[in-house]
């Protein structure tokens, strides 16, 4: 299937694409309708994009020729490695597109396939399975949309038996796209992840004070996005990348300032778990753990150690590389488009903030836009080198700025109760939902019977035995009886099973009997069944010689042979459940068991 549609399956990463329903057939004008909406998408959603902080690579589009039965259509596909949340907020954004722009139709997945089934499994059709759902699944309109298998004679003309082409979904879509919306439970289950979005963005931020040289403040001052490359690299860092550590060329530790940094949860809980001494040739050297600005300090070597790793990967940095990319007709035109899309929010052109914005913007296009156009992407050494190269600060109005900081966000999320724990596990497990339809059972047994001995209590008994309400929709008899028991043990308060004190001393007394003490109870049982057979014997004798002798008197006329009945009747019924194992508290009889 990867090669179907034109990539290779990688770890942590999804693909996304985007298709033109109602596709022209000129390829030319294909070509140019899709990469206008490439132009328009980004635009579109830039005041989201531009200060989103990726784990490793960022959302991006580029148009895909058409190759073999894949027509030509947007694609793309993002590294989210170890933050998951990367990846739901792909899926938001593929949501969004399809509804902001509903003549495409835009598909997901990532290396474990249509993972948007994974999370909905639980309300998955029976029909559906991994081999029959490539090319099923779907967004449109922004709705989550599933192509069923055909079940008539008539559906077997419109829908698929087996994975369609793209080209068969294309045309399914462009005239009963109404018909395939999932279903709600499925939706409930996919949308869960994704509620909350954009704001819930600033939800998964963590801001934290480090301890760091003036450079890195200027640099994350104006592109955030860049302490995820920092955080990797050290993170991932080897004994070739810490060479470059032993002296600090580019960002030396006596520029130290104190600057409010923002994470994404993942990347500070990478920083914060990872126990690192640095090198004593560094001059990073730090306070005592009592120190009560210890974490600033410990924070801003890390990130030191991660930028200067960075940088000694590029050797030097084109300061005309930016301004050849800024100055081709695809920025024009992307700035227009965010113009029209009010993203700079009607500041003056010229203002601080204008320009600020208009920084963010131009640093979106080189990582997004640009990159999917070049053969080469700029790598985030040569980015912080040209900002370094361009941006000139003192360092005395930046320690001054230092005082006047935002405060730091509590980082107690970082530890997790056991009983917290439990409850994320059940929830994702369904633990919740199994419990809560147990005690739904229950609780409707427990009705069920507690209605139905009062309707047999309310019906009159004659002498002819006692009949069962029925009801007008009774169906086959299906009685459960370990079900039965439970549900009178729970109205009775009693379990048959259980065992008192008494018993369990009794129990152990004879379990500690020796062999004598055994063999002397079994003789004394047997001779107390002797003697009960034998006075039992002699009283049949005794009744047996009194009915001879009443038998022609008139008391003895007026006796009659009682046939087999109930209590028979008891004693089969009695004996025969006790062989099948069940043991209970009472037993109604019909007229017809009668």
């Amino acid at each position: 299937m990867e090669k179907e549609l034109g990539f290779v399956a990688v770890e942590d990463t999804v693909h996304y694409q985007l298709f033109l329903i109602h596709e022209s057939e000129d390829p030319e004008y294909l070509q140019d309708i899709l990469q206008q909406y490439i132009e328009k998408i980004l635009a579109h959603f830039a005041p989201i994009l531009v200060s989103y902080i990726w784990q490793n690579e960022s959302f991006n589009l580029k148009y895909k020729p058409a190759k073999g039965n894949l027509p030509a259509h947007i694609t793309g596909h993002t590294k989210f490695g170890d933050n998951i949340e990367d990846e739901w907020f792909i899926v938001y954004l593929i949501k969004e597109i399809t509804k902001e722009f509903p003549e495409l139709l835009a598909r997901v997945d990532d290396n474990d396939g249509e993972f948007l089934l994974i999370e909905a499994a639980d309300y998955l059709p029976k029909w559906l399975n991994p081999e029959n759902s490539i090319h099923r699944i779907f967004f449109h309109n922004g709705e989550l949309c599933i192509i069923p298998l055909p079940k008539t004679a008539e559906g077997k003309k419109l829908l698929p038996g087996i994975s369609p082409a793209i080209p068969q979904v294309l045309k399914l879509f462009s005239g009963h796209s109404e018909d395939f919306v999932a279903s709600k439970s499925i939706k409930a289950a996919v949308y869960k992840r994704i509620n909350g979005y954009p704001k819930k963005i600033q939800t998964c931020l963590h801001r934290a004070h480090c301890y760091l040289p003036a450079g890195i403040a200027v640099v994350l001052r104006q592109r955030p996005a860049l302490v995820s490359a920092a955080v990797q690299a050290f993170y991932l860092r080897d004994p070739v990348d810490l060479k470059a550590c032993h002296i600090f060329k580019t960002f030396p530790p006596e520029t130290r300032v104190m600057a409010s940094v923002s994470f994404t949860k993942c990347l500070y809980a990478q920083l914060v778990q990872q126990t690192f001494v640095p090198d004593k040739r560094s001059g990073y050297s730090l306070p005592p753990h009592s120190h009560p600005q210890y974490k600033a300090y410990e924070l801003g070597m890390k990130l030191a150690h991660g930028f200067e790793i960075l940088c000694s990967k590029y050797s030097s940095a084109s300061s005309d590389s930016k301004k050849q990319i800024l100055n081709v007709p695809l920025w024009d035109s992307f700035l227009r488009a965010l113009q029209k899309n009010n993203y700079f929010k009607g500041e003056v052109e010229g203002s601080a903030q204008y320009l600020h914005q208009l920084q963010m913007a131009e640093n979106y296009f080189l990582q997004t836009v640009a990159n999917s156009e070049r053969s080469v992407a700029v790598s985030p050494g040569e980015e912080i080198l040209a900002i370094l190269k361009k941006k000139l600060f003192n360092l005395e109005d930046l320690r001054k700025s230092s005082g006047i900081l935002p405060p730091e966000d509590d980082d107690s999320w970082l530890e997790i109760s056991p009983d917290a724990l439990d409850q994320i596990l059940k929830e994702t497990s369904g633990t919740n939902k199994s419990n809560f339809a147990s005690e739904e059972k229950q609780n409707s047994d427990l009705t069920e019977v507690a209605e139905s001995m009062k309707a047999f209590i309310a019906k009159v008994s004659t002498y002819e035995g006692a009949e069962m309400p029925r009801s007008s929709t009774e169906g086959p008899v299906n009685f459960d009886v370990d079900s039965f028991t439970e549900a009178l043990d729970k109205i009775l308060g009693a379990n048959s099973e259980e065992l008192d004190s008494d018993d369990l001393e009794e129990e152990e007394e004879f379990e500690f009997l020796d062999s004598d003490e055994e063999s002397d109870l079994k003789a004394d049982s047997q001779g107390d069944t002797a003697s009960w057979n034998e006075t039992t014997e002699n009283l049949q004798t005794y009744m047996n010689e009194m009915d001879r002798e009443l038998s022609s008197t008139a008391i003895g006329k007026s006796f009659t042979n009682q046939k087999k009945g109930v209590c028979l009747n008891l004693y089969h019924l009695s004996s025969d459940l006790r062989g099948n194992g069940c043991w209970g508290y009472c037993f109604f009889f019909s007229r017809s068991q009668l």
